[in-house]
């Protein structure tokens, strides 16, 4: 039984039960929309407040626009100063940022999103080859909601994962649809690497301090796929949260409905054709002593669909990595002690993901 609103009550309700059955269709919430649904299971209730989009409003829209940065001119040392000047800045207050004129061609950036649609758009049975739990199982994951049993609520979305670095997989364990442009799309974004030299020298460091303490050393590409919701004032497309990386660059299409927490108003993100965002992680934060934010994000359920977005994580994820992370002693002295204690990537990844997109802040667990 289906409630068709949040204030029914379904006395035969059992969540787990159907969020094993959601499951196990293997078809995530694609399936549902191509099946014709007109209410929403009750696996994707949010609370209202979870989904309200009535906190922001025009005034404070253009008091806050999320910064653009230009990164054309880089190698002549005047622009580099201000462009690292403003990437310091926007990391300070925003942690969040777009980039312009970052050197992917603009087709690269279209494939990519053609890529990500034509995989969740194919044929089922062929997809349904690739969906796992099991991150371990193979190089590509895909399913719906990697929090699935842990989260409170079910978000409106599917996605897959794919690790394509430090270790490359074979190409022929990627799906075919989308096979070449993820080989291609993988080395373009490796741009990450200038971020980090960006981020490195607005920290005061040397340019080569994030890169050599291997920062950029791992790529996780998620694809995301947001069906159109039939009832998206009942249910979030992903749960406000912070990502559990150093930093993610992120492709997004025209749909809309990013917004990130500034000053706790949302503010929408607003496509621009050819930029990529870029957000810092937890892990930045962690290593910045707090100078540097992780932002907090969320996508809203939209009525039009499907919206696209490709996020390259720049993390090791789950690797069995021992390296361990903590404050960057340069950036500590008597005023500015550690605030955090020193974890593995993989052991901050353990418990972002058993705490799931709960709401609550990872780093906080972590706190010394």
């Amino acid at each position: 039984m289906v409630a068709t609103n949040r204030d029914e009550v379904t006395t035969n309700y059992d969540r787990k039960h159907e969020l094993k059955a959601f499951d196990d269709t293997k078809e995530g919430v694609k399936g549902l929309v191509d099946a014709g649904i007109t209410e929403i299971p009750r696996i994707f209730y949010h609370p209202p407040e979870e989904c309200s989009i009535d906190n922001t409003s025009d005034s404070e829209e253009v008091r806050f626009s999320i910064p653009v940065i230009d990164l054309e001119g880089l190698f002549d040392r005047t622009k580099r100063k201000e462009i690292v000047a403003a990437v310091g800045e926007a990391s300070e207050t925003w942690g969040f940022f777009q980039i312009s004129n970052h050197g992917i061609p603009f087709d690269v950036l279209e494939e990519m999103k053609d890529g990500v649609r034509g995989f969740h758009e194919q044929d089922t049975e062929v997809k349904k080859q690739f969906y796992t739990r099991d991150h371990s199982s193979s190089p590509f994951v895909y399913n719906s909601n990697f929090d699935l049993y842990s989260a409170p609520a079910t978000n409106w979305r599917d996605s897959f994962l794919c690790y394509m670095a430090p270790t490359p997989p074979n190409t022929e364990d990627l799906p075919e649809v989308c096979r070449e442009i993820l080989v291609e799309y993988s080395k373009q974004v490796k741009l990450g690497k200038l971020l980090f030299e960006l981020l490195s020298e607005a920290l005061g460091l040397k340019l080569t301090h994030l890169n050599d303490i291997d920062c950029s050393e791992g790529i996780l590409i998620l694809g995301h796929y947001y069906p159109a919701c039939p009832q998206p004032e009942l249910t979030i497309g992903t749960s406000k949260h912070a990502d559990n990386n150093f930093i993610s660059v992120l492709l997004q299409d025209n749909i809309g409905g990013l917004q990130v927490l500034h000053q706790n108003i949302w503010i929408d993100v607003p496509y621009v054709p050819g930029a990529l965002m870029v957000n810092l992680g937890d892990l930045i934060q962690l290593l910045s002593n707090d100078r540097f934010k992780s932002v907090e994000h969320r996508v809203l359920a939209n009525r039009k669909g499907p919206r696209i977005s490709v996020a390259s994580f720049f993390s090791t994820g789950m690797l069995p990595l021992t390296k361990l992370y903590g404050p960057i002693k340069e950036l500590l002295s008597e005023d500015n002690p550690p605030k955090y204690r020193e974890t593995t990537v993989r052991d901050f990844n353990v418990y972002y993901k058993e705490k799931g997109l709960d709401g609550k802040s990872a780093l906080s667990h972590f706190k010394l």
